[in-house]
């Protein structure tokens, strides 16, 4: 079965939608080396629309480089340890017990609903709802709860509709190494895991708490989603990079600034939105640039493609590069 894509921009004419720059940059020296901005969904959802110029680019550099490398079992085992609640703990004796009985519920909802929230052409690939589940949310109970939050927030529907093909990232790791390109990645593990893993245990619980009460609102059809994954397709697929979709993406973090919350409630989230926006993005694009420099002054004879996440990082803020 061929994947579904969104309709492309209806402004647009296919001619002329394939000439669009796009998420594509370029760093301009002798050979050019390049900028790209990914966005983590399936591959099949948005291949066809990325313009000729960017599967160029990518096709000619010398030297790929990713946030992390995502084909080396190190970069999942070390993830999966980071996520982990010290040895001896686990949620039931860390949350408070209101929390973790509806936390407890929601999953078993989840888990009931999933072999209906599959497609036909996942269970045709021999992917199983209880095997989805278990690679999802298995040992749920050893995780800390910052993670747990962000396991729930993907726990979606739309999201389980889109498992079992890779992401870009990782189509475009698999892709470099099948052209036998040299690959790398400009981030430690501990970089993009720490930062989550230091919100205070208040603010914690209280993304949790936000982070299931939108999951029960959806349940309870009271609630609608306001950005979907669908909506963040069409809008990469437009090459749309300003939209609003963007900035408000909960791929990663959920945005829990809302104006219905008690002022108190609207401090601490305005806090978590600082502490993510500050860590995630600012500090994170700093790091990242001085490591993309440092690789364009170590190999001026080298023509890189740097694929890095759109959706975190609005454009590149390598300065000093481009």
């Amino acid at each position: 079965m061929s994947p579904i894509v969104p309709p492309p921009c209806t402004s647009l004419t296919s001619a002329l939608q394939n000439e669009l720059n796009s998420f594509l940059w370029t760093i301009k020296r002798d050979p050019p080396s390049y900028f790209y901005g990914t966005i983590h969904v399936p591959y099949t959802r948005v291949w066809d629309y990325i313009p000729e110029n960017s599967k160029k680019a990518f096709q000619e550099s010398n030297i790929v480089y990713f946030e992390l490398d995502l084909t080396d079992p190190y970069t999942i085992s070390a993830l999966t340890s980071c996520q982990l609640l010290p040895q001896g703990e686990n949620l039931q004796n860390v949350l408070p017990r209101d929390i973790y009985r509806r936390l407890k519920r929601h999953l078993e909802y989840v888990k009931l609903m999933m072999p209906s929230w599959m497609t036909p052409d996942q269970r045709g690939k021999g992917l199983y709802a209880d095997y989805l589940f278990n690679a999802i949310a298995g040992n749920w109970e050893r995780k800390r709860p910052v993670w747990v939050m962000l396991m729930v927030n993907s726990l979606t529907e739309a999201d389980i509709k889109t498992r079992g093909v890779p992401v870009l990232d990782l189509y475009l790791a698999q892709e470099a190494e099948r052209m036998k390109k040299k690959t790398g990645a400009v981030e430690k593990v501990e970089e993009q895991c720490h930062p989550l893993n230091g919100l205070n245990f208040s603010q914690v619980i209280f993304a949790l708490n936000q982070t299931l009460l939108q999951q029960e609102s959806l349940r309870a059809g009271s609630l609608q989603v306001p950005y979907t994954t669908e909506d963040l397709i069409k809008h990469y697929n437009c090459g749309d990079l300003n939209s609003i979709i963007f900035n408000h993406d909960t791929s990663q973090v959920p945005n829990f600034n809302n104006a219905t919350l008690p002022p108190s409630e609207q401090i601490t989230a305005q806090e978590i939105d600082s502490y993510f926006r500050q860590e995630l993005i600012y500090k994170r694009n700093e790091r990242m640039g001085k490591r993309v420099k440092a690789l364009l002054e170590e190999h001026p004879d080298k023509s890189f493609f740097f694929a890095f996440g759109a959706e975190n990082n609005s454009q590149p803020k390598c300065k000093h590069c481009c």
